[in-house]
């Protein structure tokens, strides 16, 4: 799948049912619904997963706890805007997932 079909797929009420839980969570972020995607996200246990949840606790404004996460990802918290970094974490996610 590519961004622009993923974007796309947001139209609809459900995400798509063959991708990966990294880009559900990803999906409902991306449609404002903050606490499933939360909810996603703090099921999976691997750096991607990390990554995501970092993310929503910037989302949420809760530096401290991103930085947890970030760090559990092996990153740092980027300096990029919240839509920039939603689209970058989707791409890296839509290319892990083939």
């Amino acid at each position: 799948m590519k961004l622009e079909a993923f974007k796309s797929s947001m139209s609809g009420d459900i995400p798509p049912m063959d991708i990966p839980s990294t880009l559900a969570a990803l999906w409902y972020a991306g449609k404002g619904d903050w606490e499933r995607a939360h909810n996603i996200a703090q099921d999976i246990p691997t750096r991607e997963g990390s990554w995501v949840h970092a993310y929503l606790h910037r989302v949420e404004g809760d530096r401290g706890n991103a930085n947890y996460w970030y760090n559990r990802a092996g990153r740092s918290m980027p300096a990029s805007t919240l839509e920039e970094e939603w689209e970058a974490i989707v791409k890296a996610m839509l290319a892990s997932a083939g």
